[in-house]
């Protein structure tokens, strides 16, 4: 039938997306086998039930095509002038404004770091740009705290020329992969600490800071124990008494002299006894940690055990603000207009459910925002107090018109894009120091918080040389277009991910070179070849019509995607509308028809002048994504696209009589023997298996409610068979630690049931 070439190009989707579930579930396989079975099963059943699959199999009817041909006739702007560099707010107008989490100025980013904020932050940037939003996108590098002052020492130079050194890396970096920041800043400058002051001091006068004197590890061989914007949030905080003294434990070494920061400081983790855990956060387990935890501490500098000594510290008054973050977390992420990722959402809940406990906002450290209260005035703020006030002060070093943006919650809808790591920072306490300030501060709406990108079957440790680094990427050869793709494609949004070679390859070679490159270069070899470059009378039948509805059911769920930030699936409705290009020509067969009479060069015309349209479609739709492939499909097309169909529906762009260029081929094809070669230089070394051999992968890391709930059923029908089959007691003792942690991680998910509530008499499973 006309639809058949439809049907096999959705069927394709489909697959690719049951695909996409299917590795995650076989790459723990190995490890357990049975109880993910329901999972698969759950997932299928849930691409096929869904509003989306059943509506793309419906019969398209006779008034859909008609409206699609009529939609296809109307005359649309296609570009807009360029933005300007000082960006005014649009009173009234919708204003979009876009930040990505601020990379540690004192590292390379790796693929997991660039996929994680920036690089998803620059897809929905282009994309709002495209639709004609008035949009600044502010990012940078966060360059003060503990972390900077360790590398400086391990590199004997000062911390401003760490940051320097860095700085400039990390901008490197980022332009090559084509990031289009408006803003791209630092936190070490003069707005970073009036800001940082005057919140601080609001917070102060309005009561939500506390004074603590603290214990400190110090080291007595080193002797160690504002910026514009966070001083001035530091005062409203200071003024309406959001801020507490108190006097706290810290870690000291006796032989640096000084107080060990989180940074400073590395010990055995007191919750999983990980024996690399800093003072601030374990990487193994991902739990915080109080240094003063930490079991066998010892000083990073010189490996002296530290002593526990006692300083005065600032908190914020957490607890005194929870109603008002409570408030303010339940109106944002119940409104249908914002988009809190589900990860986002379950972390800040969690936060809140547990209670908001005070939180200390000032350091024994000399690289800072110094602190600008009488009594404290030997310390600097906090990194995570310091770190997001970088937003606003980079803006405001760039642009007079910062406020206009920052203390303007009416017309400006704010986006973060941030790992999950960050949700705590960005979503509870970066709002609650706005809140504190009583000011009209501009707060988060929408929060996109993705997981972890893991690098082949290990993770990525540029001290082992495991995995790609920004400034690697760089040197493979691959251009920049293709890592963006392949990021975005296998983007973590849901649950954690892993960077194959081998899945590179093929996506490159499969989507890219045969399915996208294939389409639009034949079809503007074509008209190249047979028709003096020029887009010919195009007449339209029935199928042609289809075409042209099917697309714009492709446009619907696109937009839909992008809209909420779903970018990993945005990217395969632009693919499939290329896979449907690629039947709809191998349908009609042109290069026949064109050998025959009028009538059949005829069908051929439109055949192609409507390919050639979707071509030129495709390179507005791909710009988010591969901004250089669009530049050159644009250059092939001899047009310049920048604004998306504003009714989100497929017009006309090349009109009949419109010159094109020369067309070339988009893609090259990456060989398995490159790969290979690229896959051995970056597995770096091997870390050492204990006796019992490898480690088992975590069968269970990012299953959804529903996938844990499907495992939940079979193994609690697995326990029950053990022990009517009465298996020996070890043996069924191991399942049940497996049916409990299930039962655990779903309670924890769900936030409905304490952690510790696991046995009572009211679980449905205590009879194991």
């Amino acid at each position: 039938s006309n639809n058949a070439f439809i049907c096999c190009a959705k069927l394709l989707l489909y697959l690719d997306v049951i695909y996409d579930k299917l590795r995650h579930i076989l790459q723990s396989f190995a490890n357990s086998s049975h109880h993910l079975i329901p999972t698969f099963e759950l997932s299928v059943k849930q691409v096929m039930e869904s509003e989306t699959t059943v509506n793309d199999v419906v019969d398209i009817a006779s008034e859909e095509l008609e409206a699609a041909f009529s939609q296809w006739s109307i005359s649309e702007d296609v570009a807009k002038a360029e933005d300007v560099v000082d960006k005014r707010v649009i009173p009234g107008g919708r204003n979009v404004l876009i930040t990505s989490a601020l990379p540690y100025v004192n590292n390379v980013p790796h693929l997991g770091n660039i996929i994680g904020s920036i690089l998803s932050a620059d897809v929905f940037a282009r994309y709002s740009r495209l639709k004609g939003v008035n949009t600044l996108y502010a990012t940078g590098t966060d360059e003060y705290g503990t972390a900077t002052e360790n590398k400086a020492l391990e590199e004997g130079v000062t911390p401003k020329e760490i940051c320097d050194k860095y700085y400039k890396i990390h901008k490197d970096i980022y332009d090559w992969f084509d990031i289009s920041y408006d803003y791209f800043g630092r936190t070490t400058t003069e707005e970073q600490t009036a800001i940082a002051q005057q919140i601080f001091w609001r917070l102060h006068e309005n009561q939500y800071l506390l004074e603590e004197v603290t214990q400190q590890l110090h080291c007595p061989k080193c002797d160690r124990f504002l910026t514009a914007i966070a001083q001035q949030i530091f005062w409203r905080l200071h003024e309406n008494q959001y801020l507490l003294e108190e006097v706290t434990q810290q870690l000291h070494c006796p032989k640096c002299d000084r107080f060990l920061a989180d940074r400073f400081v590395e010990g055995n983790c007191p919750f999983c006894d990980y024996c690399e855990a800093r003072g601030d956060q374990c990487d193994k387990c991902g739990k915080l940690i109080n240094a003063i935890e930490l079991k066998e501490p010892k000083c990073k500098l010189c490996s002296t055990t530290p002593q526990i000594r006692s300083s005065k510290h600032l908190f914020l008054d957490l607890p005194k603000l929870q109603p008002k973050i409570e408030e303010w977390f339940k109106e944002t992420t119940q409104s249908k207009e914002n988009y809190w990722s589900q990860t986002a959402k379950v972390i800040a809940s969690s936060w809140l459910r547990d209670g908001l406990k005070p939180r200390c906002i000032t350091r024994d450290l000399k690289w800072g925002t110094p602190v600008p209260l009488e009594g404290f005035t030997d310390k600097v703020f906090y990194v995570w107090y310091d770190a997001p006030i970088g937003y606003p002060s980079i803006t405001a070093h760039h642009n007079k018109h910062w406020e206009e943006w920052w203390k303007n919650p009416e017309d400006v809808t704010l986006y973060q894009f941030i790992g999950k790591d960050n949700v705590p920072f960005h979503g509870i306490i970066f709002p609650a120091s706005e809140i504190g300030t009583h000011d009209k501060w501009t707060i988060v709406n929408h929060l996109s918080a993705v997981e972890y990108l893991n690098y082949e079957d290990s993770k990525f440790s540029k001290s082992r040389g495991v995995g790609v680094f920004g400034d690697n990427a760089r040197d493979t050869g691959i251009p920049s277009d293709i890592w963006r793709f392949y990021l975005l494609y296998i983007r973590p949004e849901s649950q954690d991910t892993t960077f194959s070679w081998t899945d590179l390859m093929n996506k490159n070679n499969s989507e890219l070179l045969n399915n996208l490159g294939n389409f639009i270069n034949r079809a503007l070899v074509f008209i190249n070849n047979n028709f003096d470059s020029t887009i010919p009378e195009m007449t339209f039948q029935s199928s042609d019509k289809t075409l042209l509805a099917r697309i714009n059911r492709e446009l619907v769920h696109y937009f839909d995607l992008m809209d909420k930030i779903k970018l990993r699936d945005g990217i395969r409705h632009i693919l499939n509308i290329s896979r449907i290009g690629n039947q709809y020509i191998q349908a009609a067969k042109p290069w026949e028809l064109i050998k025959k009479g009028p009538q059949e060069k005829a069908r051929a015309a439109t055949i192609m002048g409507l390919a050639a349209n979707v071509s030129a479609l495709l390179s507005v739709l791909i710009t988010p994504y591969m901004p250089n492939t669009s530049a050159v499909i644009q250059n092939q097309l001899n047009v310049k696209i920048n604004l998306l169909p504003k009714d989100n529906r497929f017009h006309c762009i090349l009109k009949s009589g419109h010159k094109i260029s020369k067309a070339e081929p988009l893609f090259k094809k990456l060989e398995a023997k490159e790969i290979e070669s690229l896959k051995e230089r970056f597995k770096g070394k091997q870390e050492k298996t204990d006796t019992n051999g490898t480690p088992e992968a975590d069968p269970f890391e990012g299953l959804t409610s529903d996938e844990l709930n499907a495992c939940l059923t079979t193994q609690a029908d697995k326990v029950r068979q053990l022990k009517s089959q009465k298996e020996p007691k070890p043996v069924i003792e191991k399942e049940v630690k497996i049916l409990l942690d299930l039962k655990k991680r779903l309670s924890l998910l769900s936030g409905n049931i304490p952690q510790n509530n696991l046995t009572n008499k009211n679980n449905p499973f205590e009879e194991f």
